[in-house]
Formats: structure tokens, sequence, C-alpha cells
């Protein structure tokens, strides 16, 4: 690290957990962030300014006014530009140090089982189902880590899938493909501000543990929070062994 990152990232570096060796791999490391919204705004830039050395950013949609009562990345100078573009703005302001690559399309199969393999960890920032359970097929194939968040109404949930872990469940173990609820979105729910940044700075704390190595993750353990009365609630995940996605995975791997 040259003298100005190590000005840059000092607060991390007096952290004994982290140091020197931690703030070297979050700048050697590269994330796959899926979506620029509520969750992925946070997640980019707490992401991007703790000095994650590239981000790669995937969103097809377009910034909307709706949007800037919770998506902090995006401004009213940006109503009408691509999310993932926005989000390149957003993090260069905050530290021109860290490389951010946008990539404007939808994640599905194909596109997932090519960015995937490059990343060291996998964000989901998304808000439908069909997305997340590709995400997580990409994951375990890759045996990539992946930070899942979600958020909706005054409910708020986090938790850590990792294919690296032999008793780590998956996306599919809890929420099967086969037994979707019906789709809902803030669009037509609602969702209260804070919440979406609350939920994504987890998620970015969860990964820079991931990171460095350090601390105890959230693989196992589905935290759940009730932003009414401000409670979380843990819940113990364990892996199922006919999992469609990881029993076959790890059968075959």
């Amino acid at each position: 690290m040259n003298d100005e990152q190590l000005l840059r990232y000092s607060r991390h570096i007096l952290l004994d957990e982290i140091g020197i060796e931690g703030q070297q791999k979050l700048l050697a490391s590269h994330v796959l962030v899926i979506g620029a919204g509520g969750l992925g705004s946070p997640v980019a830039l707490y992401l991007g300014s703790a000095g994650v050395g590239r981000i790669t950013v995937v969103d097809d949609d377009r910034v909307d006014v709706t949007n800037l009562q919770r998506q902090i990345a995006h401004t009213v100078s940006r109503i009408g530009e691509l999310k993932a573009v926005s989000v390149v703005q957003a993090v260069a302001a905050l530290n021109p140090d860290v490389e951010v690559v946008a990539v404007v399309q939808r994640a599905d199969d194909v596109l997932l089982n090519h960015l995937v393999p490059q990343a060291d960890l996998v964000l989901d920032c998304t808000d439908n189902f069909a997305t997340r359970h590709a995400i997580n097929r990409a994951c375990v194939g890759h045996r990539k880590p992946l930070v899942s968040g979600a958020a909706i109404r005054f409910d708020g949930q986090i938790t850590v899938y990792n294919p690296q872990i032999s008793e780590s469940p998956c996306y599919e173990c809890i929420f099967p493909e086969s037994d979707l609820p019906e789709e809902i979105s803030c669009a037509t729910m609602g969702v209260f501000a804070p919440l979406v940044g609350i939920v994504g700075a987890m998620q970015a704390a969860e990964a820079l543990k991931l990171l460095c190595g350090i601390g105890r993750v959230l693989t196992g353990r589905l935290l759940l929070l009730d932003g009414r009365s401000m409670e979380w609630h843990q819940m113990m995940l364990v892996r199922s062994e006919g999992c469609a996605v990881c029993g076959t995975a790890r059968v075959t791997s």
C-alpha cells in the first residue's frame, strides 16, 4: 500500500483483526454485486469505501424518482440513467482507488456462470425469487460464498450460504423453488426506507469479514429483523441432504 492508502484505510488498519494484511486482502479482492437498488446501494458504497479492489455491479434497470426514497447511491441528477452506471459514479466519488465495473444485463444463468467464477464472493441484492435461485445455482456450482439479503415492508433478513463449507445449506435448501410463495415487491407492498440500509450494511459487513477471514459469519444462521419493534430473531439453518442444487453438486464435485 502507498502512503495515501495507509491514511485512507487507517481506521481499518488500527483494528487488530484487520491490520495491514487484512486491508491488503480487501484491495486484492473482487466481489460481484447483483442488484443496484435498495440493498445494492449501501453494499456497493461500503465495500467501495472499505477498499475492495474490484466490484462488479449487475443491473439492467434505470433510476426512477420512486427509487430515491431508499436507494442512496442514486441522485436526482441521475434519474433515467442506468442503475449500474449510477453506482459506478457513486463509488468513484467516494473512492477512486476502487475499480467498479457495470454490467447492464439481467442476471440469468448464462451471465452468472460467466461472472461468478471470476469473483471471490457474491452478494445477492435482488428482489425476486427467480433471480435469487439462479444466483444460488451459480454460487453452488462454482463454490463461491453468497451473502444474501432481503427487505420488504418492515421485515428484513440476512444470511450467508457458503458451499466451501460442507455443512452449509444453500438458498434452495431453505426456500425450495418448488414451494415459492407469491412474488411480492416494494412497488406494491412498500418498504421502510432505512430497512434496506440496515440489511445492506450488514451484507457489506459479512462480505468484508469473509474476505479478511475474521469473525464469525452468518453461515448456517438466518437473522430476521422486525423493523417495527427493531427486534432481531435468529433461525438456525440446516442443509437438506436431498437438495436439488447443493446435494447433487456436493456428490459430483
